[in-house]
């Protein structure tokens, strides 16, 4: 049996994205079907529109989403229907060389379903990120699937299957931040305000919000900056050393991806402090440091791919966390809309207007 529900879908390269008829099959062995609740709308989904990502056009857009498990297929012991959710796109194998030495946060083998969702002609779709979530159900691998309290709000809880995650396992899991730190996050959209927060649970003293954009820098101040920089006004390394005793922070995350702003990140931080890259740069950016200075600085340069999670042990607890009122994960849900505004709310991202749409759905 297959379910025929509407999904966004990307044509082709840089053309505005449809709602659809798309089929999605029952699950088979290994897999799960969700019936999806929320979903964040990610710069990853615009990357894919862009071909940023692939040219495996068409795709089928949404990956930070959570929702009810509706079935399973066989061998599947993770979840079981009725479970509320949140998706991850790294199901670890536990199996690879990672896994087996404990690390299965660095998995080498991530896999997704094997089985293709498609529109109505037959057309096999690519789900973004393996999960493929602007859509009113969705096939995932079980291992995609994380069961958190059900009592949380689903357009919170899904923002932590990407950015939200992305930005605090940069403080927390890469970065190392520590009671008493020093930080600072240059790029204050939803990752760079979520690894603020990040660090503000991890008990930094100093945190330090760097971005072009006021309204940015305001977010960050909800999130837990104690101090903002408009790096459009103001020399960024001279600024963080101001605030720093004149050292530089101990842990500096560059949450932008760029190579102007990695470098204020390498100068901005105190010697033998942590650089932590966490935007995600393009295949043809280059950076070029004096060798001597990197030498010189000591510390660690550092990249954070998903925040370094285990999604398994990082979202069950970060949705405790929000439960107590202690994670403000609903800071980062700017507006809730439907499906049919997801290439409005591409365009108001653009322009810097929200952290996060959030797309409800049923």
């Amino acid at each position: 049996m297959s379910h025929e529900v509407q999904g966004i879908v990307a044509r082709a390269v840089g053309q505005p994205v449809s709602l659809e008829t798309i089929i999605v099959p029952d699950p088979g062995p290994g897999e799960a079907l969700i019936k999806v609740q929320a979903c964040g709308v990610c710069h990853t989904d615009l990357h894919y529109r862009e071909g940023g990502i692939n040219d495996e056009f068409p795709f089928l857009l949404g990956h930070e989403a959570s929702g009810i498990v509706e079935a399973v297929g066989d061998d599947v012991t993770e979840v079981a229907p009725g479970d509320f959710v949140v998706l991850n796109w790294r199901a670890v194998c536990g199996d690879c060389r990672a896994c087996r030495r404990g690390e299965a946060q660095y998995c080498f083998a991530t896999h997704n379903a094997t089985q293709k969702m498609t529109l109505t002609d037959g057309t096999e779709l690519s789900p973004a990120l393996g999960i493929g979530a602007f859509a009113e159900k969705t096939l995932v691998a079980a291992g995609q699937c994380t069961k958190v309290d059900p009592a949380a709000s689903p357009a919170a809880a899904g923002l932590l299957g990407c950015g939200v995650m992305a930005g605090i396992g940069a403080a927390i899991n890469t970065g190392e931040v520590g009671r008493g730190d020093s930080v600072a996050v240059i790029g204050c959209g939803g990752v760079g305000s979520a690894a603020v927060c990040g660090s503000d649970l991890a008990g930094a003293a100093t945190i330090i919000a760097v971005d072009i954009d006021d309204q940015k820098l305001a977010w960050a101040r909800e999130f837990g900056a104690t101090h903002t920089i408009n790096a459009a006004n103001e020399d960024v390394v001279e600024r963080i050393r101001e605030l720093t005793n004149g050292n530089g922070a101990d842990v500096v995350i560059e949450a932008v991806g760029l190579p102007a702003t990695y470098e204020q990140a390498f100068y901005a931080r105190d010697l033998a402090g942590t650089v932590v890259l966490v935007g995600v740069p393009t295949p043809d950016m280059k950076i070029e440091l004096p060798l001597i200075d990197i030498f010189g600085r000591g510390g660690s340069l550092k990249s954070s791919w998903y925040g370094d999670c285990l999604p398994s042990r990082d979202f069950p607890m970060l949705i405790d966390l929000y439960m107590q009122g202690r994670l403000n994960l609903d800071g980062f849900v700017s507006e809730t809309i439907g499906l049919d505004g997801v290439e409005e709310a591409f365009h108001k991202m653009e322009r810097g207007e929200v952290l996060r749409s959030v797309v409800e759905i049923g």
